[in-house]
């Protein structure tokens, strides 16, 4: 039942339950936000929407408090140098960034339509990742642009996917996901790995016809069929969107009874609208790249202040800045028995970045005259291996349980311990380069 408060906003009186009755609160308060600002005038005025956009995509959000640690990291890099703050205030600044880019994509997706809205998400998805690796190509740090979409990977699939699993097990005992759609995504993931594997093969086992030349001829060759199978994939998604429960993206693809579901649940309304999507969609990929230069030039320099390995910095924490909206998402959703939005987020993110993002960088790396090769160096292919085996392994039933997330989560972290005493070997030469450089 709904009545209406003194502002004339509608208010649902008969929700028992607390996370629709938090949405509704939310709703509300934006609009009385809203209401109160058009008081001061009669006709609507282009302030009152610019403050109204603001306060629901930025000062709604308690998460956004982190935002203005993004300046902060530039105005320490300008006026003290300090690479190692600089890295860990970028990071802070470039979360909240990274999940409103999220949220403005699916804002946008509502106004495309589910065809228009699947691909937003598919190529957005990891917009934070894509931004990060395209900066670091082309200032030339091909070792971070592996590293960093290695360590995507390694989170989603054992960390976000772990957290899913576990929340979800601490509420119902045992949950069931999309056998099948975890099984395509499975063999996607496998595809990926082996496109990965024989390059580094070749160049471990030195067989290679022509010298630092076959195992180039051979990523490009390899990125060239990961893309192709990626854009097949998505075909093949979208020519069946009203036969699965969920996708590889992140979203849930629902009938029509289900939409009307969710629209009379609260969750499946527009908050802004699609030019306010569209502009803020631009805001935060510009913030995102202008902070992710900065980020990514203070590895080196924080690698040698923490006396930390630069593998480590660009594996296991870079990731956390572009994987904390997935892993507040997951949990949310495996919390409520939706774990195919959770498998979407996790899975999905993975699929895209390892069949899309790192055949994408070969290609343009190509186009530019770098040398960009699905060669991860043996040690990063056989962790890489081992994870998709048995991530895959611990889907295989179609089922999950704390243990299994537990399970997952243990992986990550022998996997993070790894890279921590794991000395990349291109690692000095950059490290030797930029000693150099602080040489007068």
């Amino acid at each position: 039942m709904e009545s209406a408060d003194e502002t004339g906003i509608h208010v649902v009186d008969d929700i028992d339950d607390p996370e629709i009755r938090e949405v509704d609160a939310q709703q509300r308060r934006i609009q009385a936000f809203s209401v109160g600002l058009e008081g001061a005038g009669d006709r609507k005025t282009i302030g009152t929407v610019i403050y109204k956009s603001i306060y629901t995509v930025i000062l709604s959000k308690k998460f956004n408090l982190l935002i203005p640690f993004g300046p902060l990291a530039i105005f320490v890099q300008k006026k003290a140098n300090q690479n190692g703050w600089v890295f860990i205030l970028g990071l802070l600044g470039i979360m909240p960034l990274a999940e409103r880019l999220g949220y403005t994509t699916e804002q946008l997706a509502f106004y495309s339509g589910p065809t228009i809205g699947g691909l937003l998400n598919a190529t957005f998805g990891n917009a934070t990742e894509l931004i990060i690796s395209i900066y670091a190509l082309r200032t030339g740090r091909i070792r971070v642009v592996q590293l960093s979409l290695l360590g995507s990977l390694l989170s989603n699939l054992l960390f976000v996917l772990g957290i899913a699993f576990f929340s979800g097990g601490i509420v119902r005992k045992e949950q069931v996901f999309n056998k099948a759609t975890a099984v395509v995504d499975s063999g996607l993931l496998l595809m990926a790995v082996m496109g990965l594997l024989f390059p580094a093969s070749l160049h471990s086992t030195g067989t290679e016809v022509h010298l630092g030349v076959s195992e180039l001829a051979l990523s490009r060759v390899n990125s060239c069929v990961l893309l192709l199978a990626y854009v097949a994939s998505i075909i093949f998604q979208l020519k069946n969107i009203k036969h699965l429960e969920g996708n590889q993206h992140g979203e849930i693809l629902y009938s029509d009874d289900q939409d009307q579901d969710q629209d009379e649940e609260g969750e499946a309304a527009p908050e802004i609208s699609k030019w306010e999507s569209v502009i803020w969609l631009g805001i935060t990929a510009a913030a995102i790249s202008i902070l992710s230069e900065y980020l990514v030039d203070a590895i080196e320099g924080t690698s040698l202040a923490w006396g930390v390995p630069v593998a480590f910095i660009s594996v296991i924490l870079l990731p956390i800045g572009g994987n904390t909206a997935a892993v507040t998402t997951s949990v949310m959703f495996a919390m409520k028995d939706k774990l195919d939005v959770s498998l979407g987020v996790a899975i999905g993110s993975s699929t895209q970045i390892s069949m899309f993002i790192i055949p994408f960088c070969v290609v343009v790396g190509w186009i530019f005259g770098r040398p960009v090769d699905l060669n991860f160096q043996l040690f990063e292919t056989a962790t890489l291996f081992m994870t998709v085996l048995f991530v895959a392994f611990m889907m295989q039933e179609g089922t999950s349980n704390y243990f299994k997330g537990l399970m997952l989560l243990f992986c990550y972290v022998l996997v993070a311990a790894s890279y921590f005493v794991h000395e990349d070997p291109s690692s000095w030469l950059v490290i030797t380069y930029y000693i150099l450089e602080l040489i007068p």
